[in-house]
């Protein structure tokens, strides 16, 4: 692409647009034709919106040269996970069961980017309902790793983070119910948040299970996540102006997270921690045993839901859905209500236990993924793999799904490693600012 257009950060190339020297309709032909060009475009896109995509942004270029710009984001194409509703376009959620799906209206989070100025470029691949953190999807496509074109790109927001990746988008909005943000983020050496729940509409994005969905974007840098964040939200942006480490205290997680780390992760890691106290962040490690109960109650918690949700329309054509897809949802089914009720219980009272346990700390950190990313085939000739790399790979992300943490994973220079901040519900501006500074040590 032209003057390295792909290669540049959302915030730079807003910066290009105020600046003059970026045109927006010229930026997403660029995007356009790069994505119809490219030998793996048909496995990142499930579509894409031409018309909408310029329409936007010759009025982006409308109001740059009227200087009227909208934000600092105004006129930057990006790309949306194939769950969130787009008026007159197909949304299917990457699957079988919902082709041919077409919304009548945008989603509330894709509304309030076009009023901020984004550019809709198209909707990625994803996992089947967003339900596996692997992004294997036979019954569509699957979106390849950009350090491994033969592994999986990580779930369930494969496309999206691919998109990027790729060059092919200059960020991508997912979803995150259990790490279907952060994982493929991170296998794909990219920023990716995980919200707080409720912090970003879910009108009009396909459920999982929506006491766990989160929407969140996959980025080149911190400061493109807190951009993306306001605009999602039609909030202001964080500030990360100043932003230190110096005596910031980060409780390392050794409870469960720690557990059966592949040696890439854990060298990716440790490398990351040892440069974080390098520059003056302070370090505690702990056990917390309420994490390994919490992760107890994931089953019924997860799998109920999403089953009680998805029952009907998936037993009235079973043969649509990946065998393995298919099983995971069935295990729902053998939670009895009382079960469901009994975890939740028990959840409140684990998550008032895991906010005395962090308490007084500025964030938890840890692996974001144990593993790296596994060979497509293996999974699909190998039941057992499949099913042991896809709880592995989701296991350290789920823990601030459970207790309700905005999470942010960075990459760790390491290809396919991250490292994952954990902060406070409602804490997503003070997660950024300390996103940001560890991005600058861990670029140093």
């Amino acid at each position: 692409m032209q003057n390295g257009w792909d290669k540049m950060t959302a915030a730079d190339l807003g910066r290009g647009i105020g600046a003059g020297t970026i045109d927006p309709v010229d930026l997403t032909q660029a995007y356009l034709d790069a994505i119809a060009a490219h030998p793996l475009g048909p496995r990142i896109y499930a579509r894409t919106t031409p018309e909408r995509a310029l329409a936007e942004a010759g009025a982006a270029r409308a109001r740059a040269r009227a200087g009227q710009r909208r934000g600092p984001l105004d006129g930057v194409p990006i790309s949306w996970k194939d769950l969130f509703d787009s008026a007159g376009v197909a949304t299917e959620a990457g699957s079988r069961l919902l082709e041919g799906r077409v919304p009548d209206r945008d989603a509330r989070v894709l509304e309030n980017a076009t009023a901020a100025g984004l550019i809709c470029l198209g909707k990625t691949h994803m996992s089947e309902l967003a339900f596996s953190g692997l992004g294997l999807n036979p019954m569509t496509q699957t979106p390849p790793c950009v350090n491994d074109i033969n592994a999986v790109a990580g779930g369930s927001s494969s496309g999206a983070a691919t998109s990027v990746a790729f060059g092919l988008a200059a960020a991508g909005i997912g979803s995150d119910t259990g790490g279907s943000v952060r994982v493929p983020a991170a296998w794909n050496d990219l920023v990716g948040l995980k919200t707080t729940p409720g912090r970003l509409s879910l009108r009009g994005v396909v459920p999982l299970c929506p006491s766990f969905d989160t929407v969140g974007p996959l980025c080149r840098s911190v400061e493109d996540a807190g951009l993306i964040l306001a605009a999602l939200g039609g909030t202001p942006a964080p500030d990360l102006r100043g932003a230190r480490l110096a005596g910031a205290r980060f409780l390392l997680l050794e409870t469960v997270a720690l557990d059966d780390l592949r040696p890439e992760a854990a060298r990716g890691f440790d490398d990351a921690v040892a440069r974080l106290q390098a520059v003056g962040a302070v370090i505690e490690r702990r056990q917390i045993p309420e994490v390994a109960k919490a992760m107890a109650l994931a089953g019924v918690l997860f799998a109920a839901e999403a089953y009680g949700i998805w029952r009907d329309r998936i037993e009235a054509a079973p043969d649509k859905l990946f065998p393995a897809i298919l099983e995971r949802f069935r295990g729902g089914a053998t939670h009895l209500a009382t079960d469901f009720v009994a975890a939740w219980h028990s959840l409140h009272s684990l998550r008032a236990a895991w906010a005395g346990a962090v308490a007084g700390h500025d964030a938890v950190i840890l692996p974001t993924a144990p593993n790296l990313p596994p060979d497509a085939g293996r999974l699909l000739a190998d039941e057992g793999y499949y099913l042991t790399e896809n709880l592995l790979t989701l296991r350290n992300t789920r823990i601030a799904n459970l207790f309700a943490a905005p999470a942010l994973t960075l990459p760790t220079g390491v290809p396919s490693t991250g490292i994952m901040l954990l902060g406070a519900p409602g804490g997503e501006a003070r997660l950024l600012r300390l996103g940001a500074a560890a991005e600058a040590a861990l670029a140093g």
